[in-house]
């Protein structure tokens, strides 16, 4: 395997792994890898590939904000609420090592919606919906990718 086939695979591989640890942007990692292909490459199937991967890359990133979104808005969560239990979850990673990331993301969820509805109850309802909106983005994306990495897959076997 030579290295524009396999440096094209290690860094899908990276950005899939972005796209679960949100440090990386794991989603058009993913579309650059193709693009670096397609570059190399350079024939016909791989720029059709690339124009494919494209169009799922654009349909993954809008279906990652759109469904969530929606599911937030039914559920009563503000958006407010993301930004500073994504602020505590930053915080958070700096003072407990390793899931401090997460503890302080749903902790931020957990206290912003408190502070809105000062109803404990409310509070873990609207926590759990949040939650399930952010692991639905996650799976967006990450289907958007395996789409992705699978139509360079087949374009990789063409192409040979």
């Amino acid at each position: 395997m030579d290295a524009s086939t396999w440096v094209p695979a290690v860094l899908i591989v990276i950005g899939m792994v972005g796209i679960v640890v949100p440090v990386l942007p794991g989603l058009l990692l993913v579309l650059a890898a193709v693009l670096v292909w397609a570059l190399d490459t350079g024939t016909t199937v791989a720029w059709v590939v690339f124009a494919v991967a494209a169009v799922l890359w654009v349909a993954g990133f809008a279906l990652r904000y759109a469904v969530p979104e929606r599911r937030l808005r039914e559920a009563g969560v503000h958006r407010s609420t993301l930004l500073l239990s994504m602020l505590l979850g930053i915080v958070g990673f700096f003072v407990i090592p390793v899931v401090g990331g997460p503890v302080g993301f749903i902790l931020g969820i957990y206290l912003v919606e408190l502070a809105h509805s000062r109803d404990r109850g409310t509070a873990w309802s609207s926590t759990k919906s949040a939650l399930r909106a952010v692991f639905t983005s996650m799976g967006i994306e990450l289907l958007a990718g395996l789409a992705i990495a699978t139509t360079w897959v087949v374009g990789v076997l063409l192409s040979r």
